[in-house]
C-alpha cells in the first residue's frame, strides 16, 4: 500500500511570483496548481514512456519479421476515410 507522497519544493523566486499571480487570475491556490502540474507531467510522462516503449516492440517485430506497410500504404487508406469507397487498412507485408 503506497502512501501520498508529501514533498518540499524549491522554487526560483521568479517562477514563485509568477506561481502565485496566476494562482490569484484562477481563485485558486498555489498549492493546488502545483498538484495538478505535477499531476499532468506524470501522466504526459507515462504516455510518453508508453509510446516509446510501443515504439520498441514494433522496431523488434519489424526486425524479426520484416513485416510492415509503407507510409504512403498508410495515407493512401486515410485519405479514404469518411468515404464511400473507403479502404480496409492496408495489410503488412515484406
Amino acid at each position: 500500500m503506497s502512501s501520498a507522497l508529501k514533498a518540499s519544493v524549491e522554487i526560483d523566486p521568479e517562477v514563485n511570483e509568477r506561481l502565485e499571480k496566476l494562482a490569484a487570475s484562477r481563485h485558486r491556490q498555489p498549492d493546488r496548481l502545483l498538484k495538478e502540474a505535477v499531476e499532468q507531467y506524470v501522466d504526459r510522462e507515462e504516455k510518453r514512456d508508453s509510446l516509446l516503449r510501443d515504439g520498441r516492440l514494433s522496431l523488434d517485430e519489424y526486425e524479426a519479421t520484416g513485416l510492415h506497410v509503407t507510409g504512403d500504404e498508410v495515407i493512401a487508406w486515410l485519405e479514404t476515410w469518411g468515404d464511400e469507397d473507403e479502404k480496409a487498412p492496408p495489410e503488412c507485408h515484406r
